[in-house]
Order: C-alpha cells, then sequence, then structure tokens
C-alpha cells in the first residue's frame, strides 16, 4: 500500500493521521512542489494528492481514502455503527471540508483578513462543540477528530488566536496533538509550522 501525499496539505494531513491511528502498514511517498510522480497521472484522473494505491485500486479524495481506510482496517473504529450517527458524522465531515477547508485554501492563497476573522469565528464554534465532550462528535476519537487536527494545528501559522472564549477548544487541541498517532502523522514541515510561528 502507498499513499501519495503533501507534505503541508490539509486533506494529506487527515490521512496520514488516519494511518497512523490505525497503526496500517503503508508506504508514505511525500511529493514536493508542483511534479506529480507519473503514478498519480496514471491512477488518478484528478491528478490530485493524496492518492493512496491498494494492490490494484487507487483511491483518491481524502474524505474517500479515510472512509476506505476506516473500513479495511476496522480496529480501532473511527466512525460509529448506527447508521444515524453515521450520518451525523458525515455531515460533520462535509461540513469541515467546505466550511474550514475552503476558507483555510483562501487563506493561504490570499492572506485575506476576512478569511481570517470568518476562520476565527467558525473556530470558536467548535470550541462550544466541545465543551461537555472530550471528542468533536462524543467520547471516541473518530474520522471528524482527524479532519479538525490538520486546521487546529495550522492556527498559529494563519497567525489566527481564537482568544478567551475558546477555552475549550485549546482543553481539545491538546488532547487530539498529545496523540501519538498525531505526532506520527506529522511531517517534517508540519512540525515546523508550530515552532515557527511560535
Amino acid at each position: 500500500m502507498i499513499l501519495y501525499s503533501s507534505p503541508t496539505n490539509l486533506h494529506s494531513h487527515r490521512v496520514r493521521i488516519v494511518v497512523a491511528e490505525k497503526d496500517i502498514g503503508v508506504r508514505i511517498v511525500q511529493v514536493r512542489g508542483g511534479g506529480l510522480p507519473p503514478d498519480i497521472q496514471l491512477l488518478n484522473p484528478y491528478n490530485s494528492l493524496p492518492t493512496l494505491v491498494d494492490r490494484e485500486l487507487a483511491v483518491y479524495n481524502s474524505r474517500i481514502i479515510i472512509n476506505y481506510l476506516d473500513e479495511r482496517f476496522p480496529q480501532p473504529p473511527l466512525m460509529p455503527l448506527d447508521p444515524k450517527r453515521r450520518a451525523q458524522f458525515r455531515l460533520a465531515l462535509h461540513r469541515i471540508e467546505h466550511d474550514l477547508y475552503e476558507l483555510a485554501a483562501k487563506l493561504e492563497s490570499s492572506g485575506g483578513e476576512a478569511e481570517k476573522r470568518q476562520l476565527r469565528e467558525t473556530v470558536i464554534e467548535i470550541s462550544e462543540a466541545v465543551e461537555s465532550t472530550p471528542f468533536f462528535l462524543g467520547e471516541e476519537f473518530s474520522l471528524v477528530d482527524c479532519s479538525l487536527a490538520p486546521l487546529l494545528w495550522r492556527l498559529r501559522s494563519y497567525g489566527i488566536d481564537p482568544g478567551p472564549r475558546a477555552d475549550a477548544l485549546y482543553a481539545y487541541m491538546r488532547r487530539i496533538f498529545s496523540r501519538p498517532a498525531f505526532t506520527e502523522g506529522l511531517s517534517e514541515l508540519e512540525r515546523d509550522m508550530r515552532t515557527a510561528a511560535a
């Protein structure tokens, strides 16, 4: 199994966290710069990262990859078994991608103050959601937490400080960042993001 990954991309980062959380034996190929390996161009019609190759199967789109890995390697489970709860988790994943990842991409490309303010306000809403539970949607670490963690890790490098209204968020971040799988899933460039912005 091979994972073609970007060392700085949110989508690649969340897949690496899932790989580490499940302790999956994957060869990770970090692709830097704009030149994608010829393998990806043959396997993925969108020429995008991350791309997972599992024997004859190529899987792209980070949400599809993390769901595939959770089903292919069911222990530990990162999604609930109950269909209604699974739907809630899938909706949360959709919102993370469309409300947070898209804002982060705009902020990374433009550095605009409007995007920074909007992202800060959305992050404060996350703080309210984790006031009464250890993880985003309950007692167990999930794919939703794997997806929020890369964005929260980058807040400092984005110049975003959620402020005093986000005490629960800071406690949540400490819980996630202290997980061995989170540390293992970091690329060298991602490790540097926090120290460079400190």
